[in-house]
Parts: C-alpha cells; sequence; structure tokens
C-alpha cells in the first residue's frame, strides 16, 4: 500500500509534467481551479489548486474533502501511484470504477486532453 509521501511525490510528478506538456495537454493544464485528491484506503486527501499548468497541493487533510473543490478525484494510494507512473492507464481505472473524477461539463472536456 501506498504512503502519504508516495502519494504526495506522485502528485508533485504528475504537476512536473504537467509543466512540461505541449499542445491541447498543456491548455488542458492551463485550467485555474481548486482541486482535491482523496486518497480512499489510507482515508486522507490532498487540497490545493491548479493553476498555470500545475497542481499546487496546499494542504493534507484526514478524511474525505472538507470542501467541494471544482475538480474532485478519489482512488487508492496504488492507483495514484500507478497512474503517474504508467502503469495504469485513466480510461481504465476510470471505466472500471477505481478512479472517480467529478468536474462541470465544461472542465471535463478539458481535461480529457490531459487525461
Amino acid at each position: 500500500m501506498a504512503t502519504i509521501e508516495e502519494c504526495r511525490s506522485a502528485l508533485d510528478k504528475l504537476s512536473d509534467s504537467m509543466q512540461r506538456a505541449d499542445g491541447d495537454v498543456r491548455e488542458a493544464a492551463a485550467l485555474d481551479r481548486s482541486v482535491s485528491c482523496h486518497i480512499t484506503d489510507l482515508d486522507v486527501t490532498f487540497v490545493g489548486r491548479m493553476r498555470g499548468g500545475r497542481i499546487e497541493v496546499r494542504d493534507t487533510v484526514p478524511g474525505p474533502p472538507p470542501d467541494k473543490a471544482e475538480i474532485r478525484l478519489a482512488m487508492t494510494g496504488d492507483d495514484l501511484v500507478a497512474l503517474v507512473d504508467g502503469e495504469l492507464h485513466f480510461a481504465t481505472a476510470w471505466g472500471s470504477g477505481r478512479v472517480k473524477l467529478h468536474a462541470g461539463p465544461r472542465d471535463l472536456l478539458r481535461l480529457r486532453k490531459l487525461l
């Protein structure tokens, strides 16, 4: 089972990848939205903001997200690490229910380029 530190490292790695992206992916990453990522098996939530092509994690809180972020993810720590490392495809994980993504319809359209 992935640790909180490994999950935080995976989010930092994802943020770095988004920052270096080009074209449509770069455009999708340029959203300015509040973000939460609930790690279900650890029952912690990383909260922050997607801005300037990066994910800025501002806090780690116990339990589910305290506020309703504009973009909300939920998954196990192992799935987060596997997604970021390219070992798990987002569409497969989302379709099977291993990853949950909640966002407004317009954001979902833009995020599909990123994910």
